[in-house]
């Protein structure tokens, strides 16, 4: 199997203009990338929902989503009126990327969603989408703008909440490492959960995010990646399994969360990325020059289960990021060049 579509993930920051989020989700759109992913982290992003809108005005084909809201700071009939006026104004393309909540929700003092608070709002936004009567907390509400079911994407990383996916959602974000031998155990925990809920493989859509730089350079790709890898090091921090094979990076990875500054999330500039180090940022990311890129992402794409690959866009030189990905690195993964 060979990955053909191919995705972009991106944050805006507060310095950004909205106008500069049409710009550049046009150029996405022209060079013919399927999907715009965007971070939803109130205290350090623009607003999604006028992230969104505003692409939504200015794209033809993209589909649009969140990646990822959450439950604690977006209730589910927040969310579903929302992504319900991104769908009018794409005519049909919004997605809802939904996870358990972990820097927007950290950053005010909240604690991420259980599994089975995640169970509830996926099935609560499911019923919304469909014109139904949900009850969610005790309470019972319908959805008056209900007009299509939007399709709800769950990120996922350890096995109760990739179970989840399985069972309920309509779309796994797969998040973690650019590593096959990992993306293949996370991928049998989706299995279980689909065959769990009598589910077929092809009723669930996965999309796998991988975090990747193309420099000449490769200090200067692992520099563009090396927060990314620390975020993702703060993260595993709170896996209850830790994968096969992984137990060596365990210090590394409670070293950077006793560092982790949540309010310069994915920041280049935030200190607790100097901790880590370039053998976990090569692990968990792909960074180097187009052959070494290629190379990678093939290796992925041909060994692992997955339908779309998405790439987060680093900031810097964006425009040429894209033209990269688009003209350089897709056409080889496919074979088309």
């Amino acid at each position: 199997m060979m990955v053909t579509r191919f995705g972009i993930s991106r944050g805006v920051s507060p310095r950004e203009p909205l106008k500069n989020v049409a710009e550049m989700a046009t150029l996405i759109d022209d060079l013919g990338f399927e999907n715009i992913w965007y971070i939803d982290h109130q205290l350090g992003m623009k607003d999604i929902y006028a992230t969104m809108n505003v692409t939504a005005m200015a794209t033809k084909n993209l589909q649009i989503g969140t990646a990822v809201t959450n439950l604690k700071t977006r209730h589910p009939s927040v969310t579903a009126c929302g992504h319900a006026a991104v769908d009018e104004l794409s005519d049909g393309r919004a997605m809802v990327g939904l996870g358990a909540g972990w820097v927007a929700v950290n950053s005010i003092g909240q604690r991420p969603s259980k599994i089975a608070e995640l169970r509830e709002g996926i099935l609560a936004l499911k019923g919304m989408f469909r014109g139904e009567e949900v009850e969610i907390d005790g309470h019972k509400m319908s959805f008056a703008m209900a007009d299509r079911q939007i399709p709800i994407y769950l990120a996922v990383t350890q096995p109760r909440i990739l179970k989840l996916a399985g069972e309920v959602a309509d779309g796994a974000i797969l998040m973690g490492a650019a590593d096959v031998d990992l993306i293949n155990w996370q991928l049998e925990y989706i299995y279980e959960g689909l065959k769990s809920a009598g589910r077929d493989r092809s009723e669930i859509d996965i999309d796998f995010m991988c975090t990747t730089s193309v420099r000449d350079n490769q200090k200067d790709a692992l520099d563009d990646v090396r927060s990314w890898a620390a975020t993702q090091a703060a993260t595993f921090t709170e896996w209850k399994e830790i994968p096969p094979g992984w137990e060596k990076y365990k210090k590394l990875w409670d070293d950077v969360m006793a560092n982790y500054h949540f309010e310069k999330h994915l920041s280049l500039h935030a200190g607790h990325q100097d901790v880590v180090t370039d053998e976990w940022t090569q692990t968990v990311a792909i960074a180097g020059d187009v052959d070494y890129c290629v190379g990678r992402i093939k290796q992925i794409s041909e060994n692992c289960d997955i339908d779309r690959i998405t790439f987060p866009l680093h900031s810097g030189g964006r425009r040429q990021r894209l033209e990269t990905f688009a003209n350089e690195v897709i056409p080889r993964v496919t074979g088309k060049k």
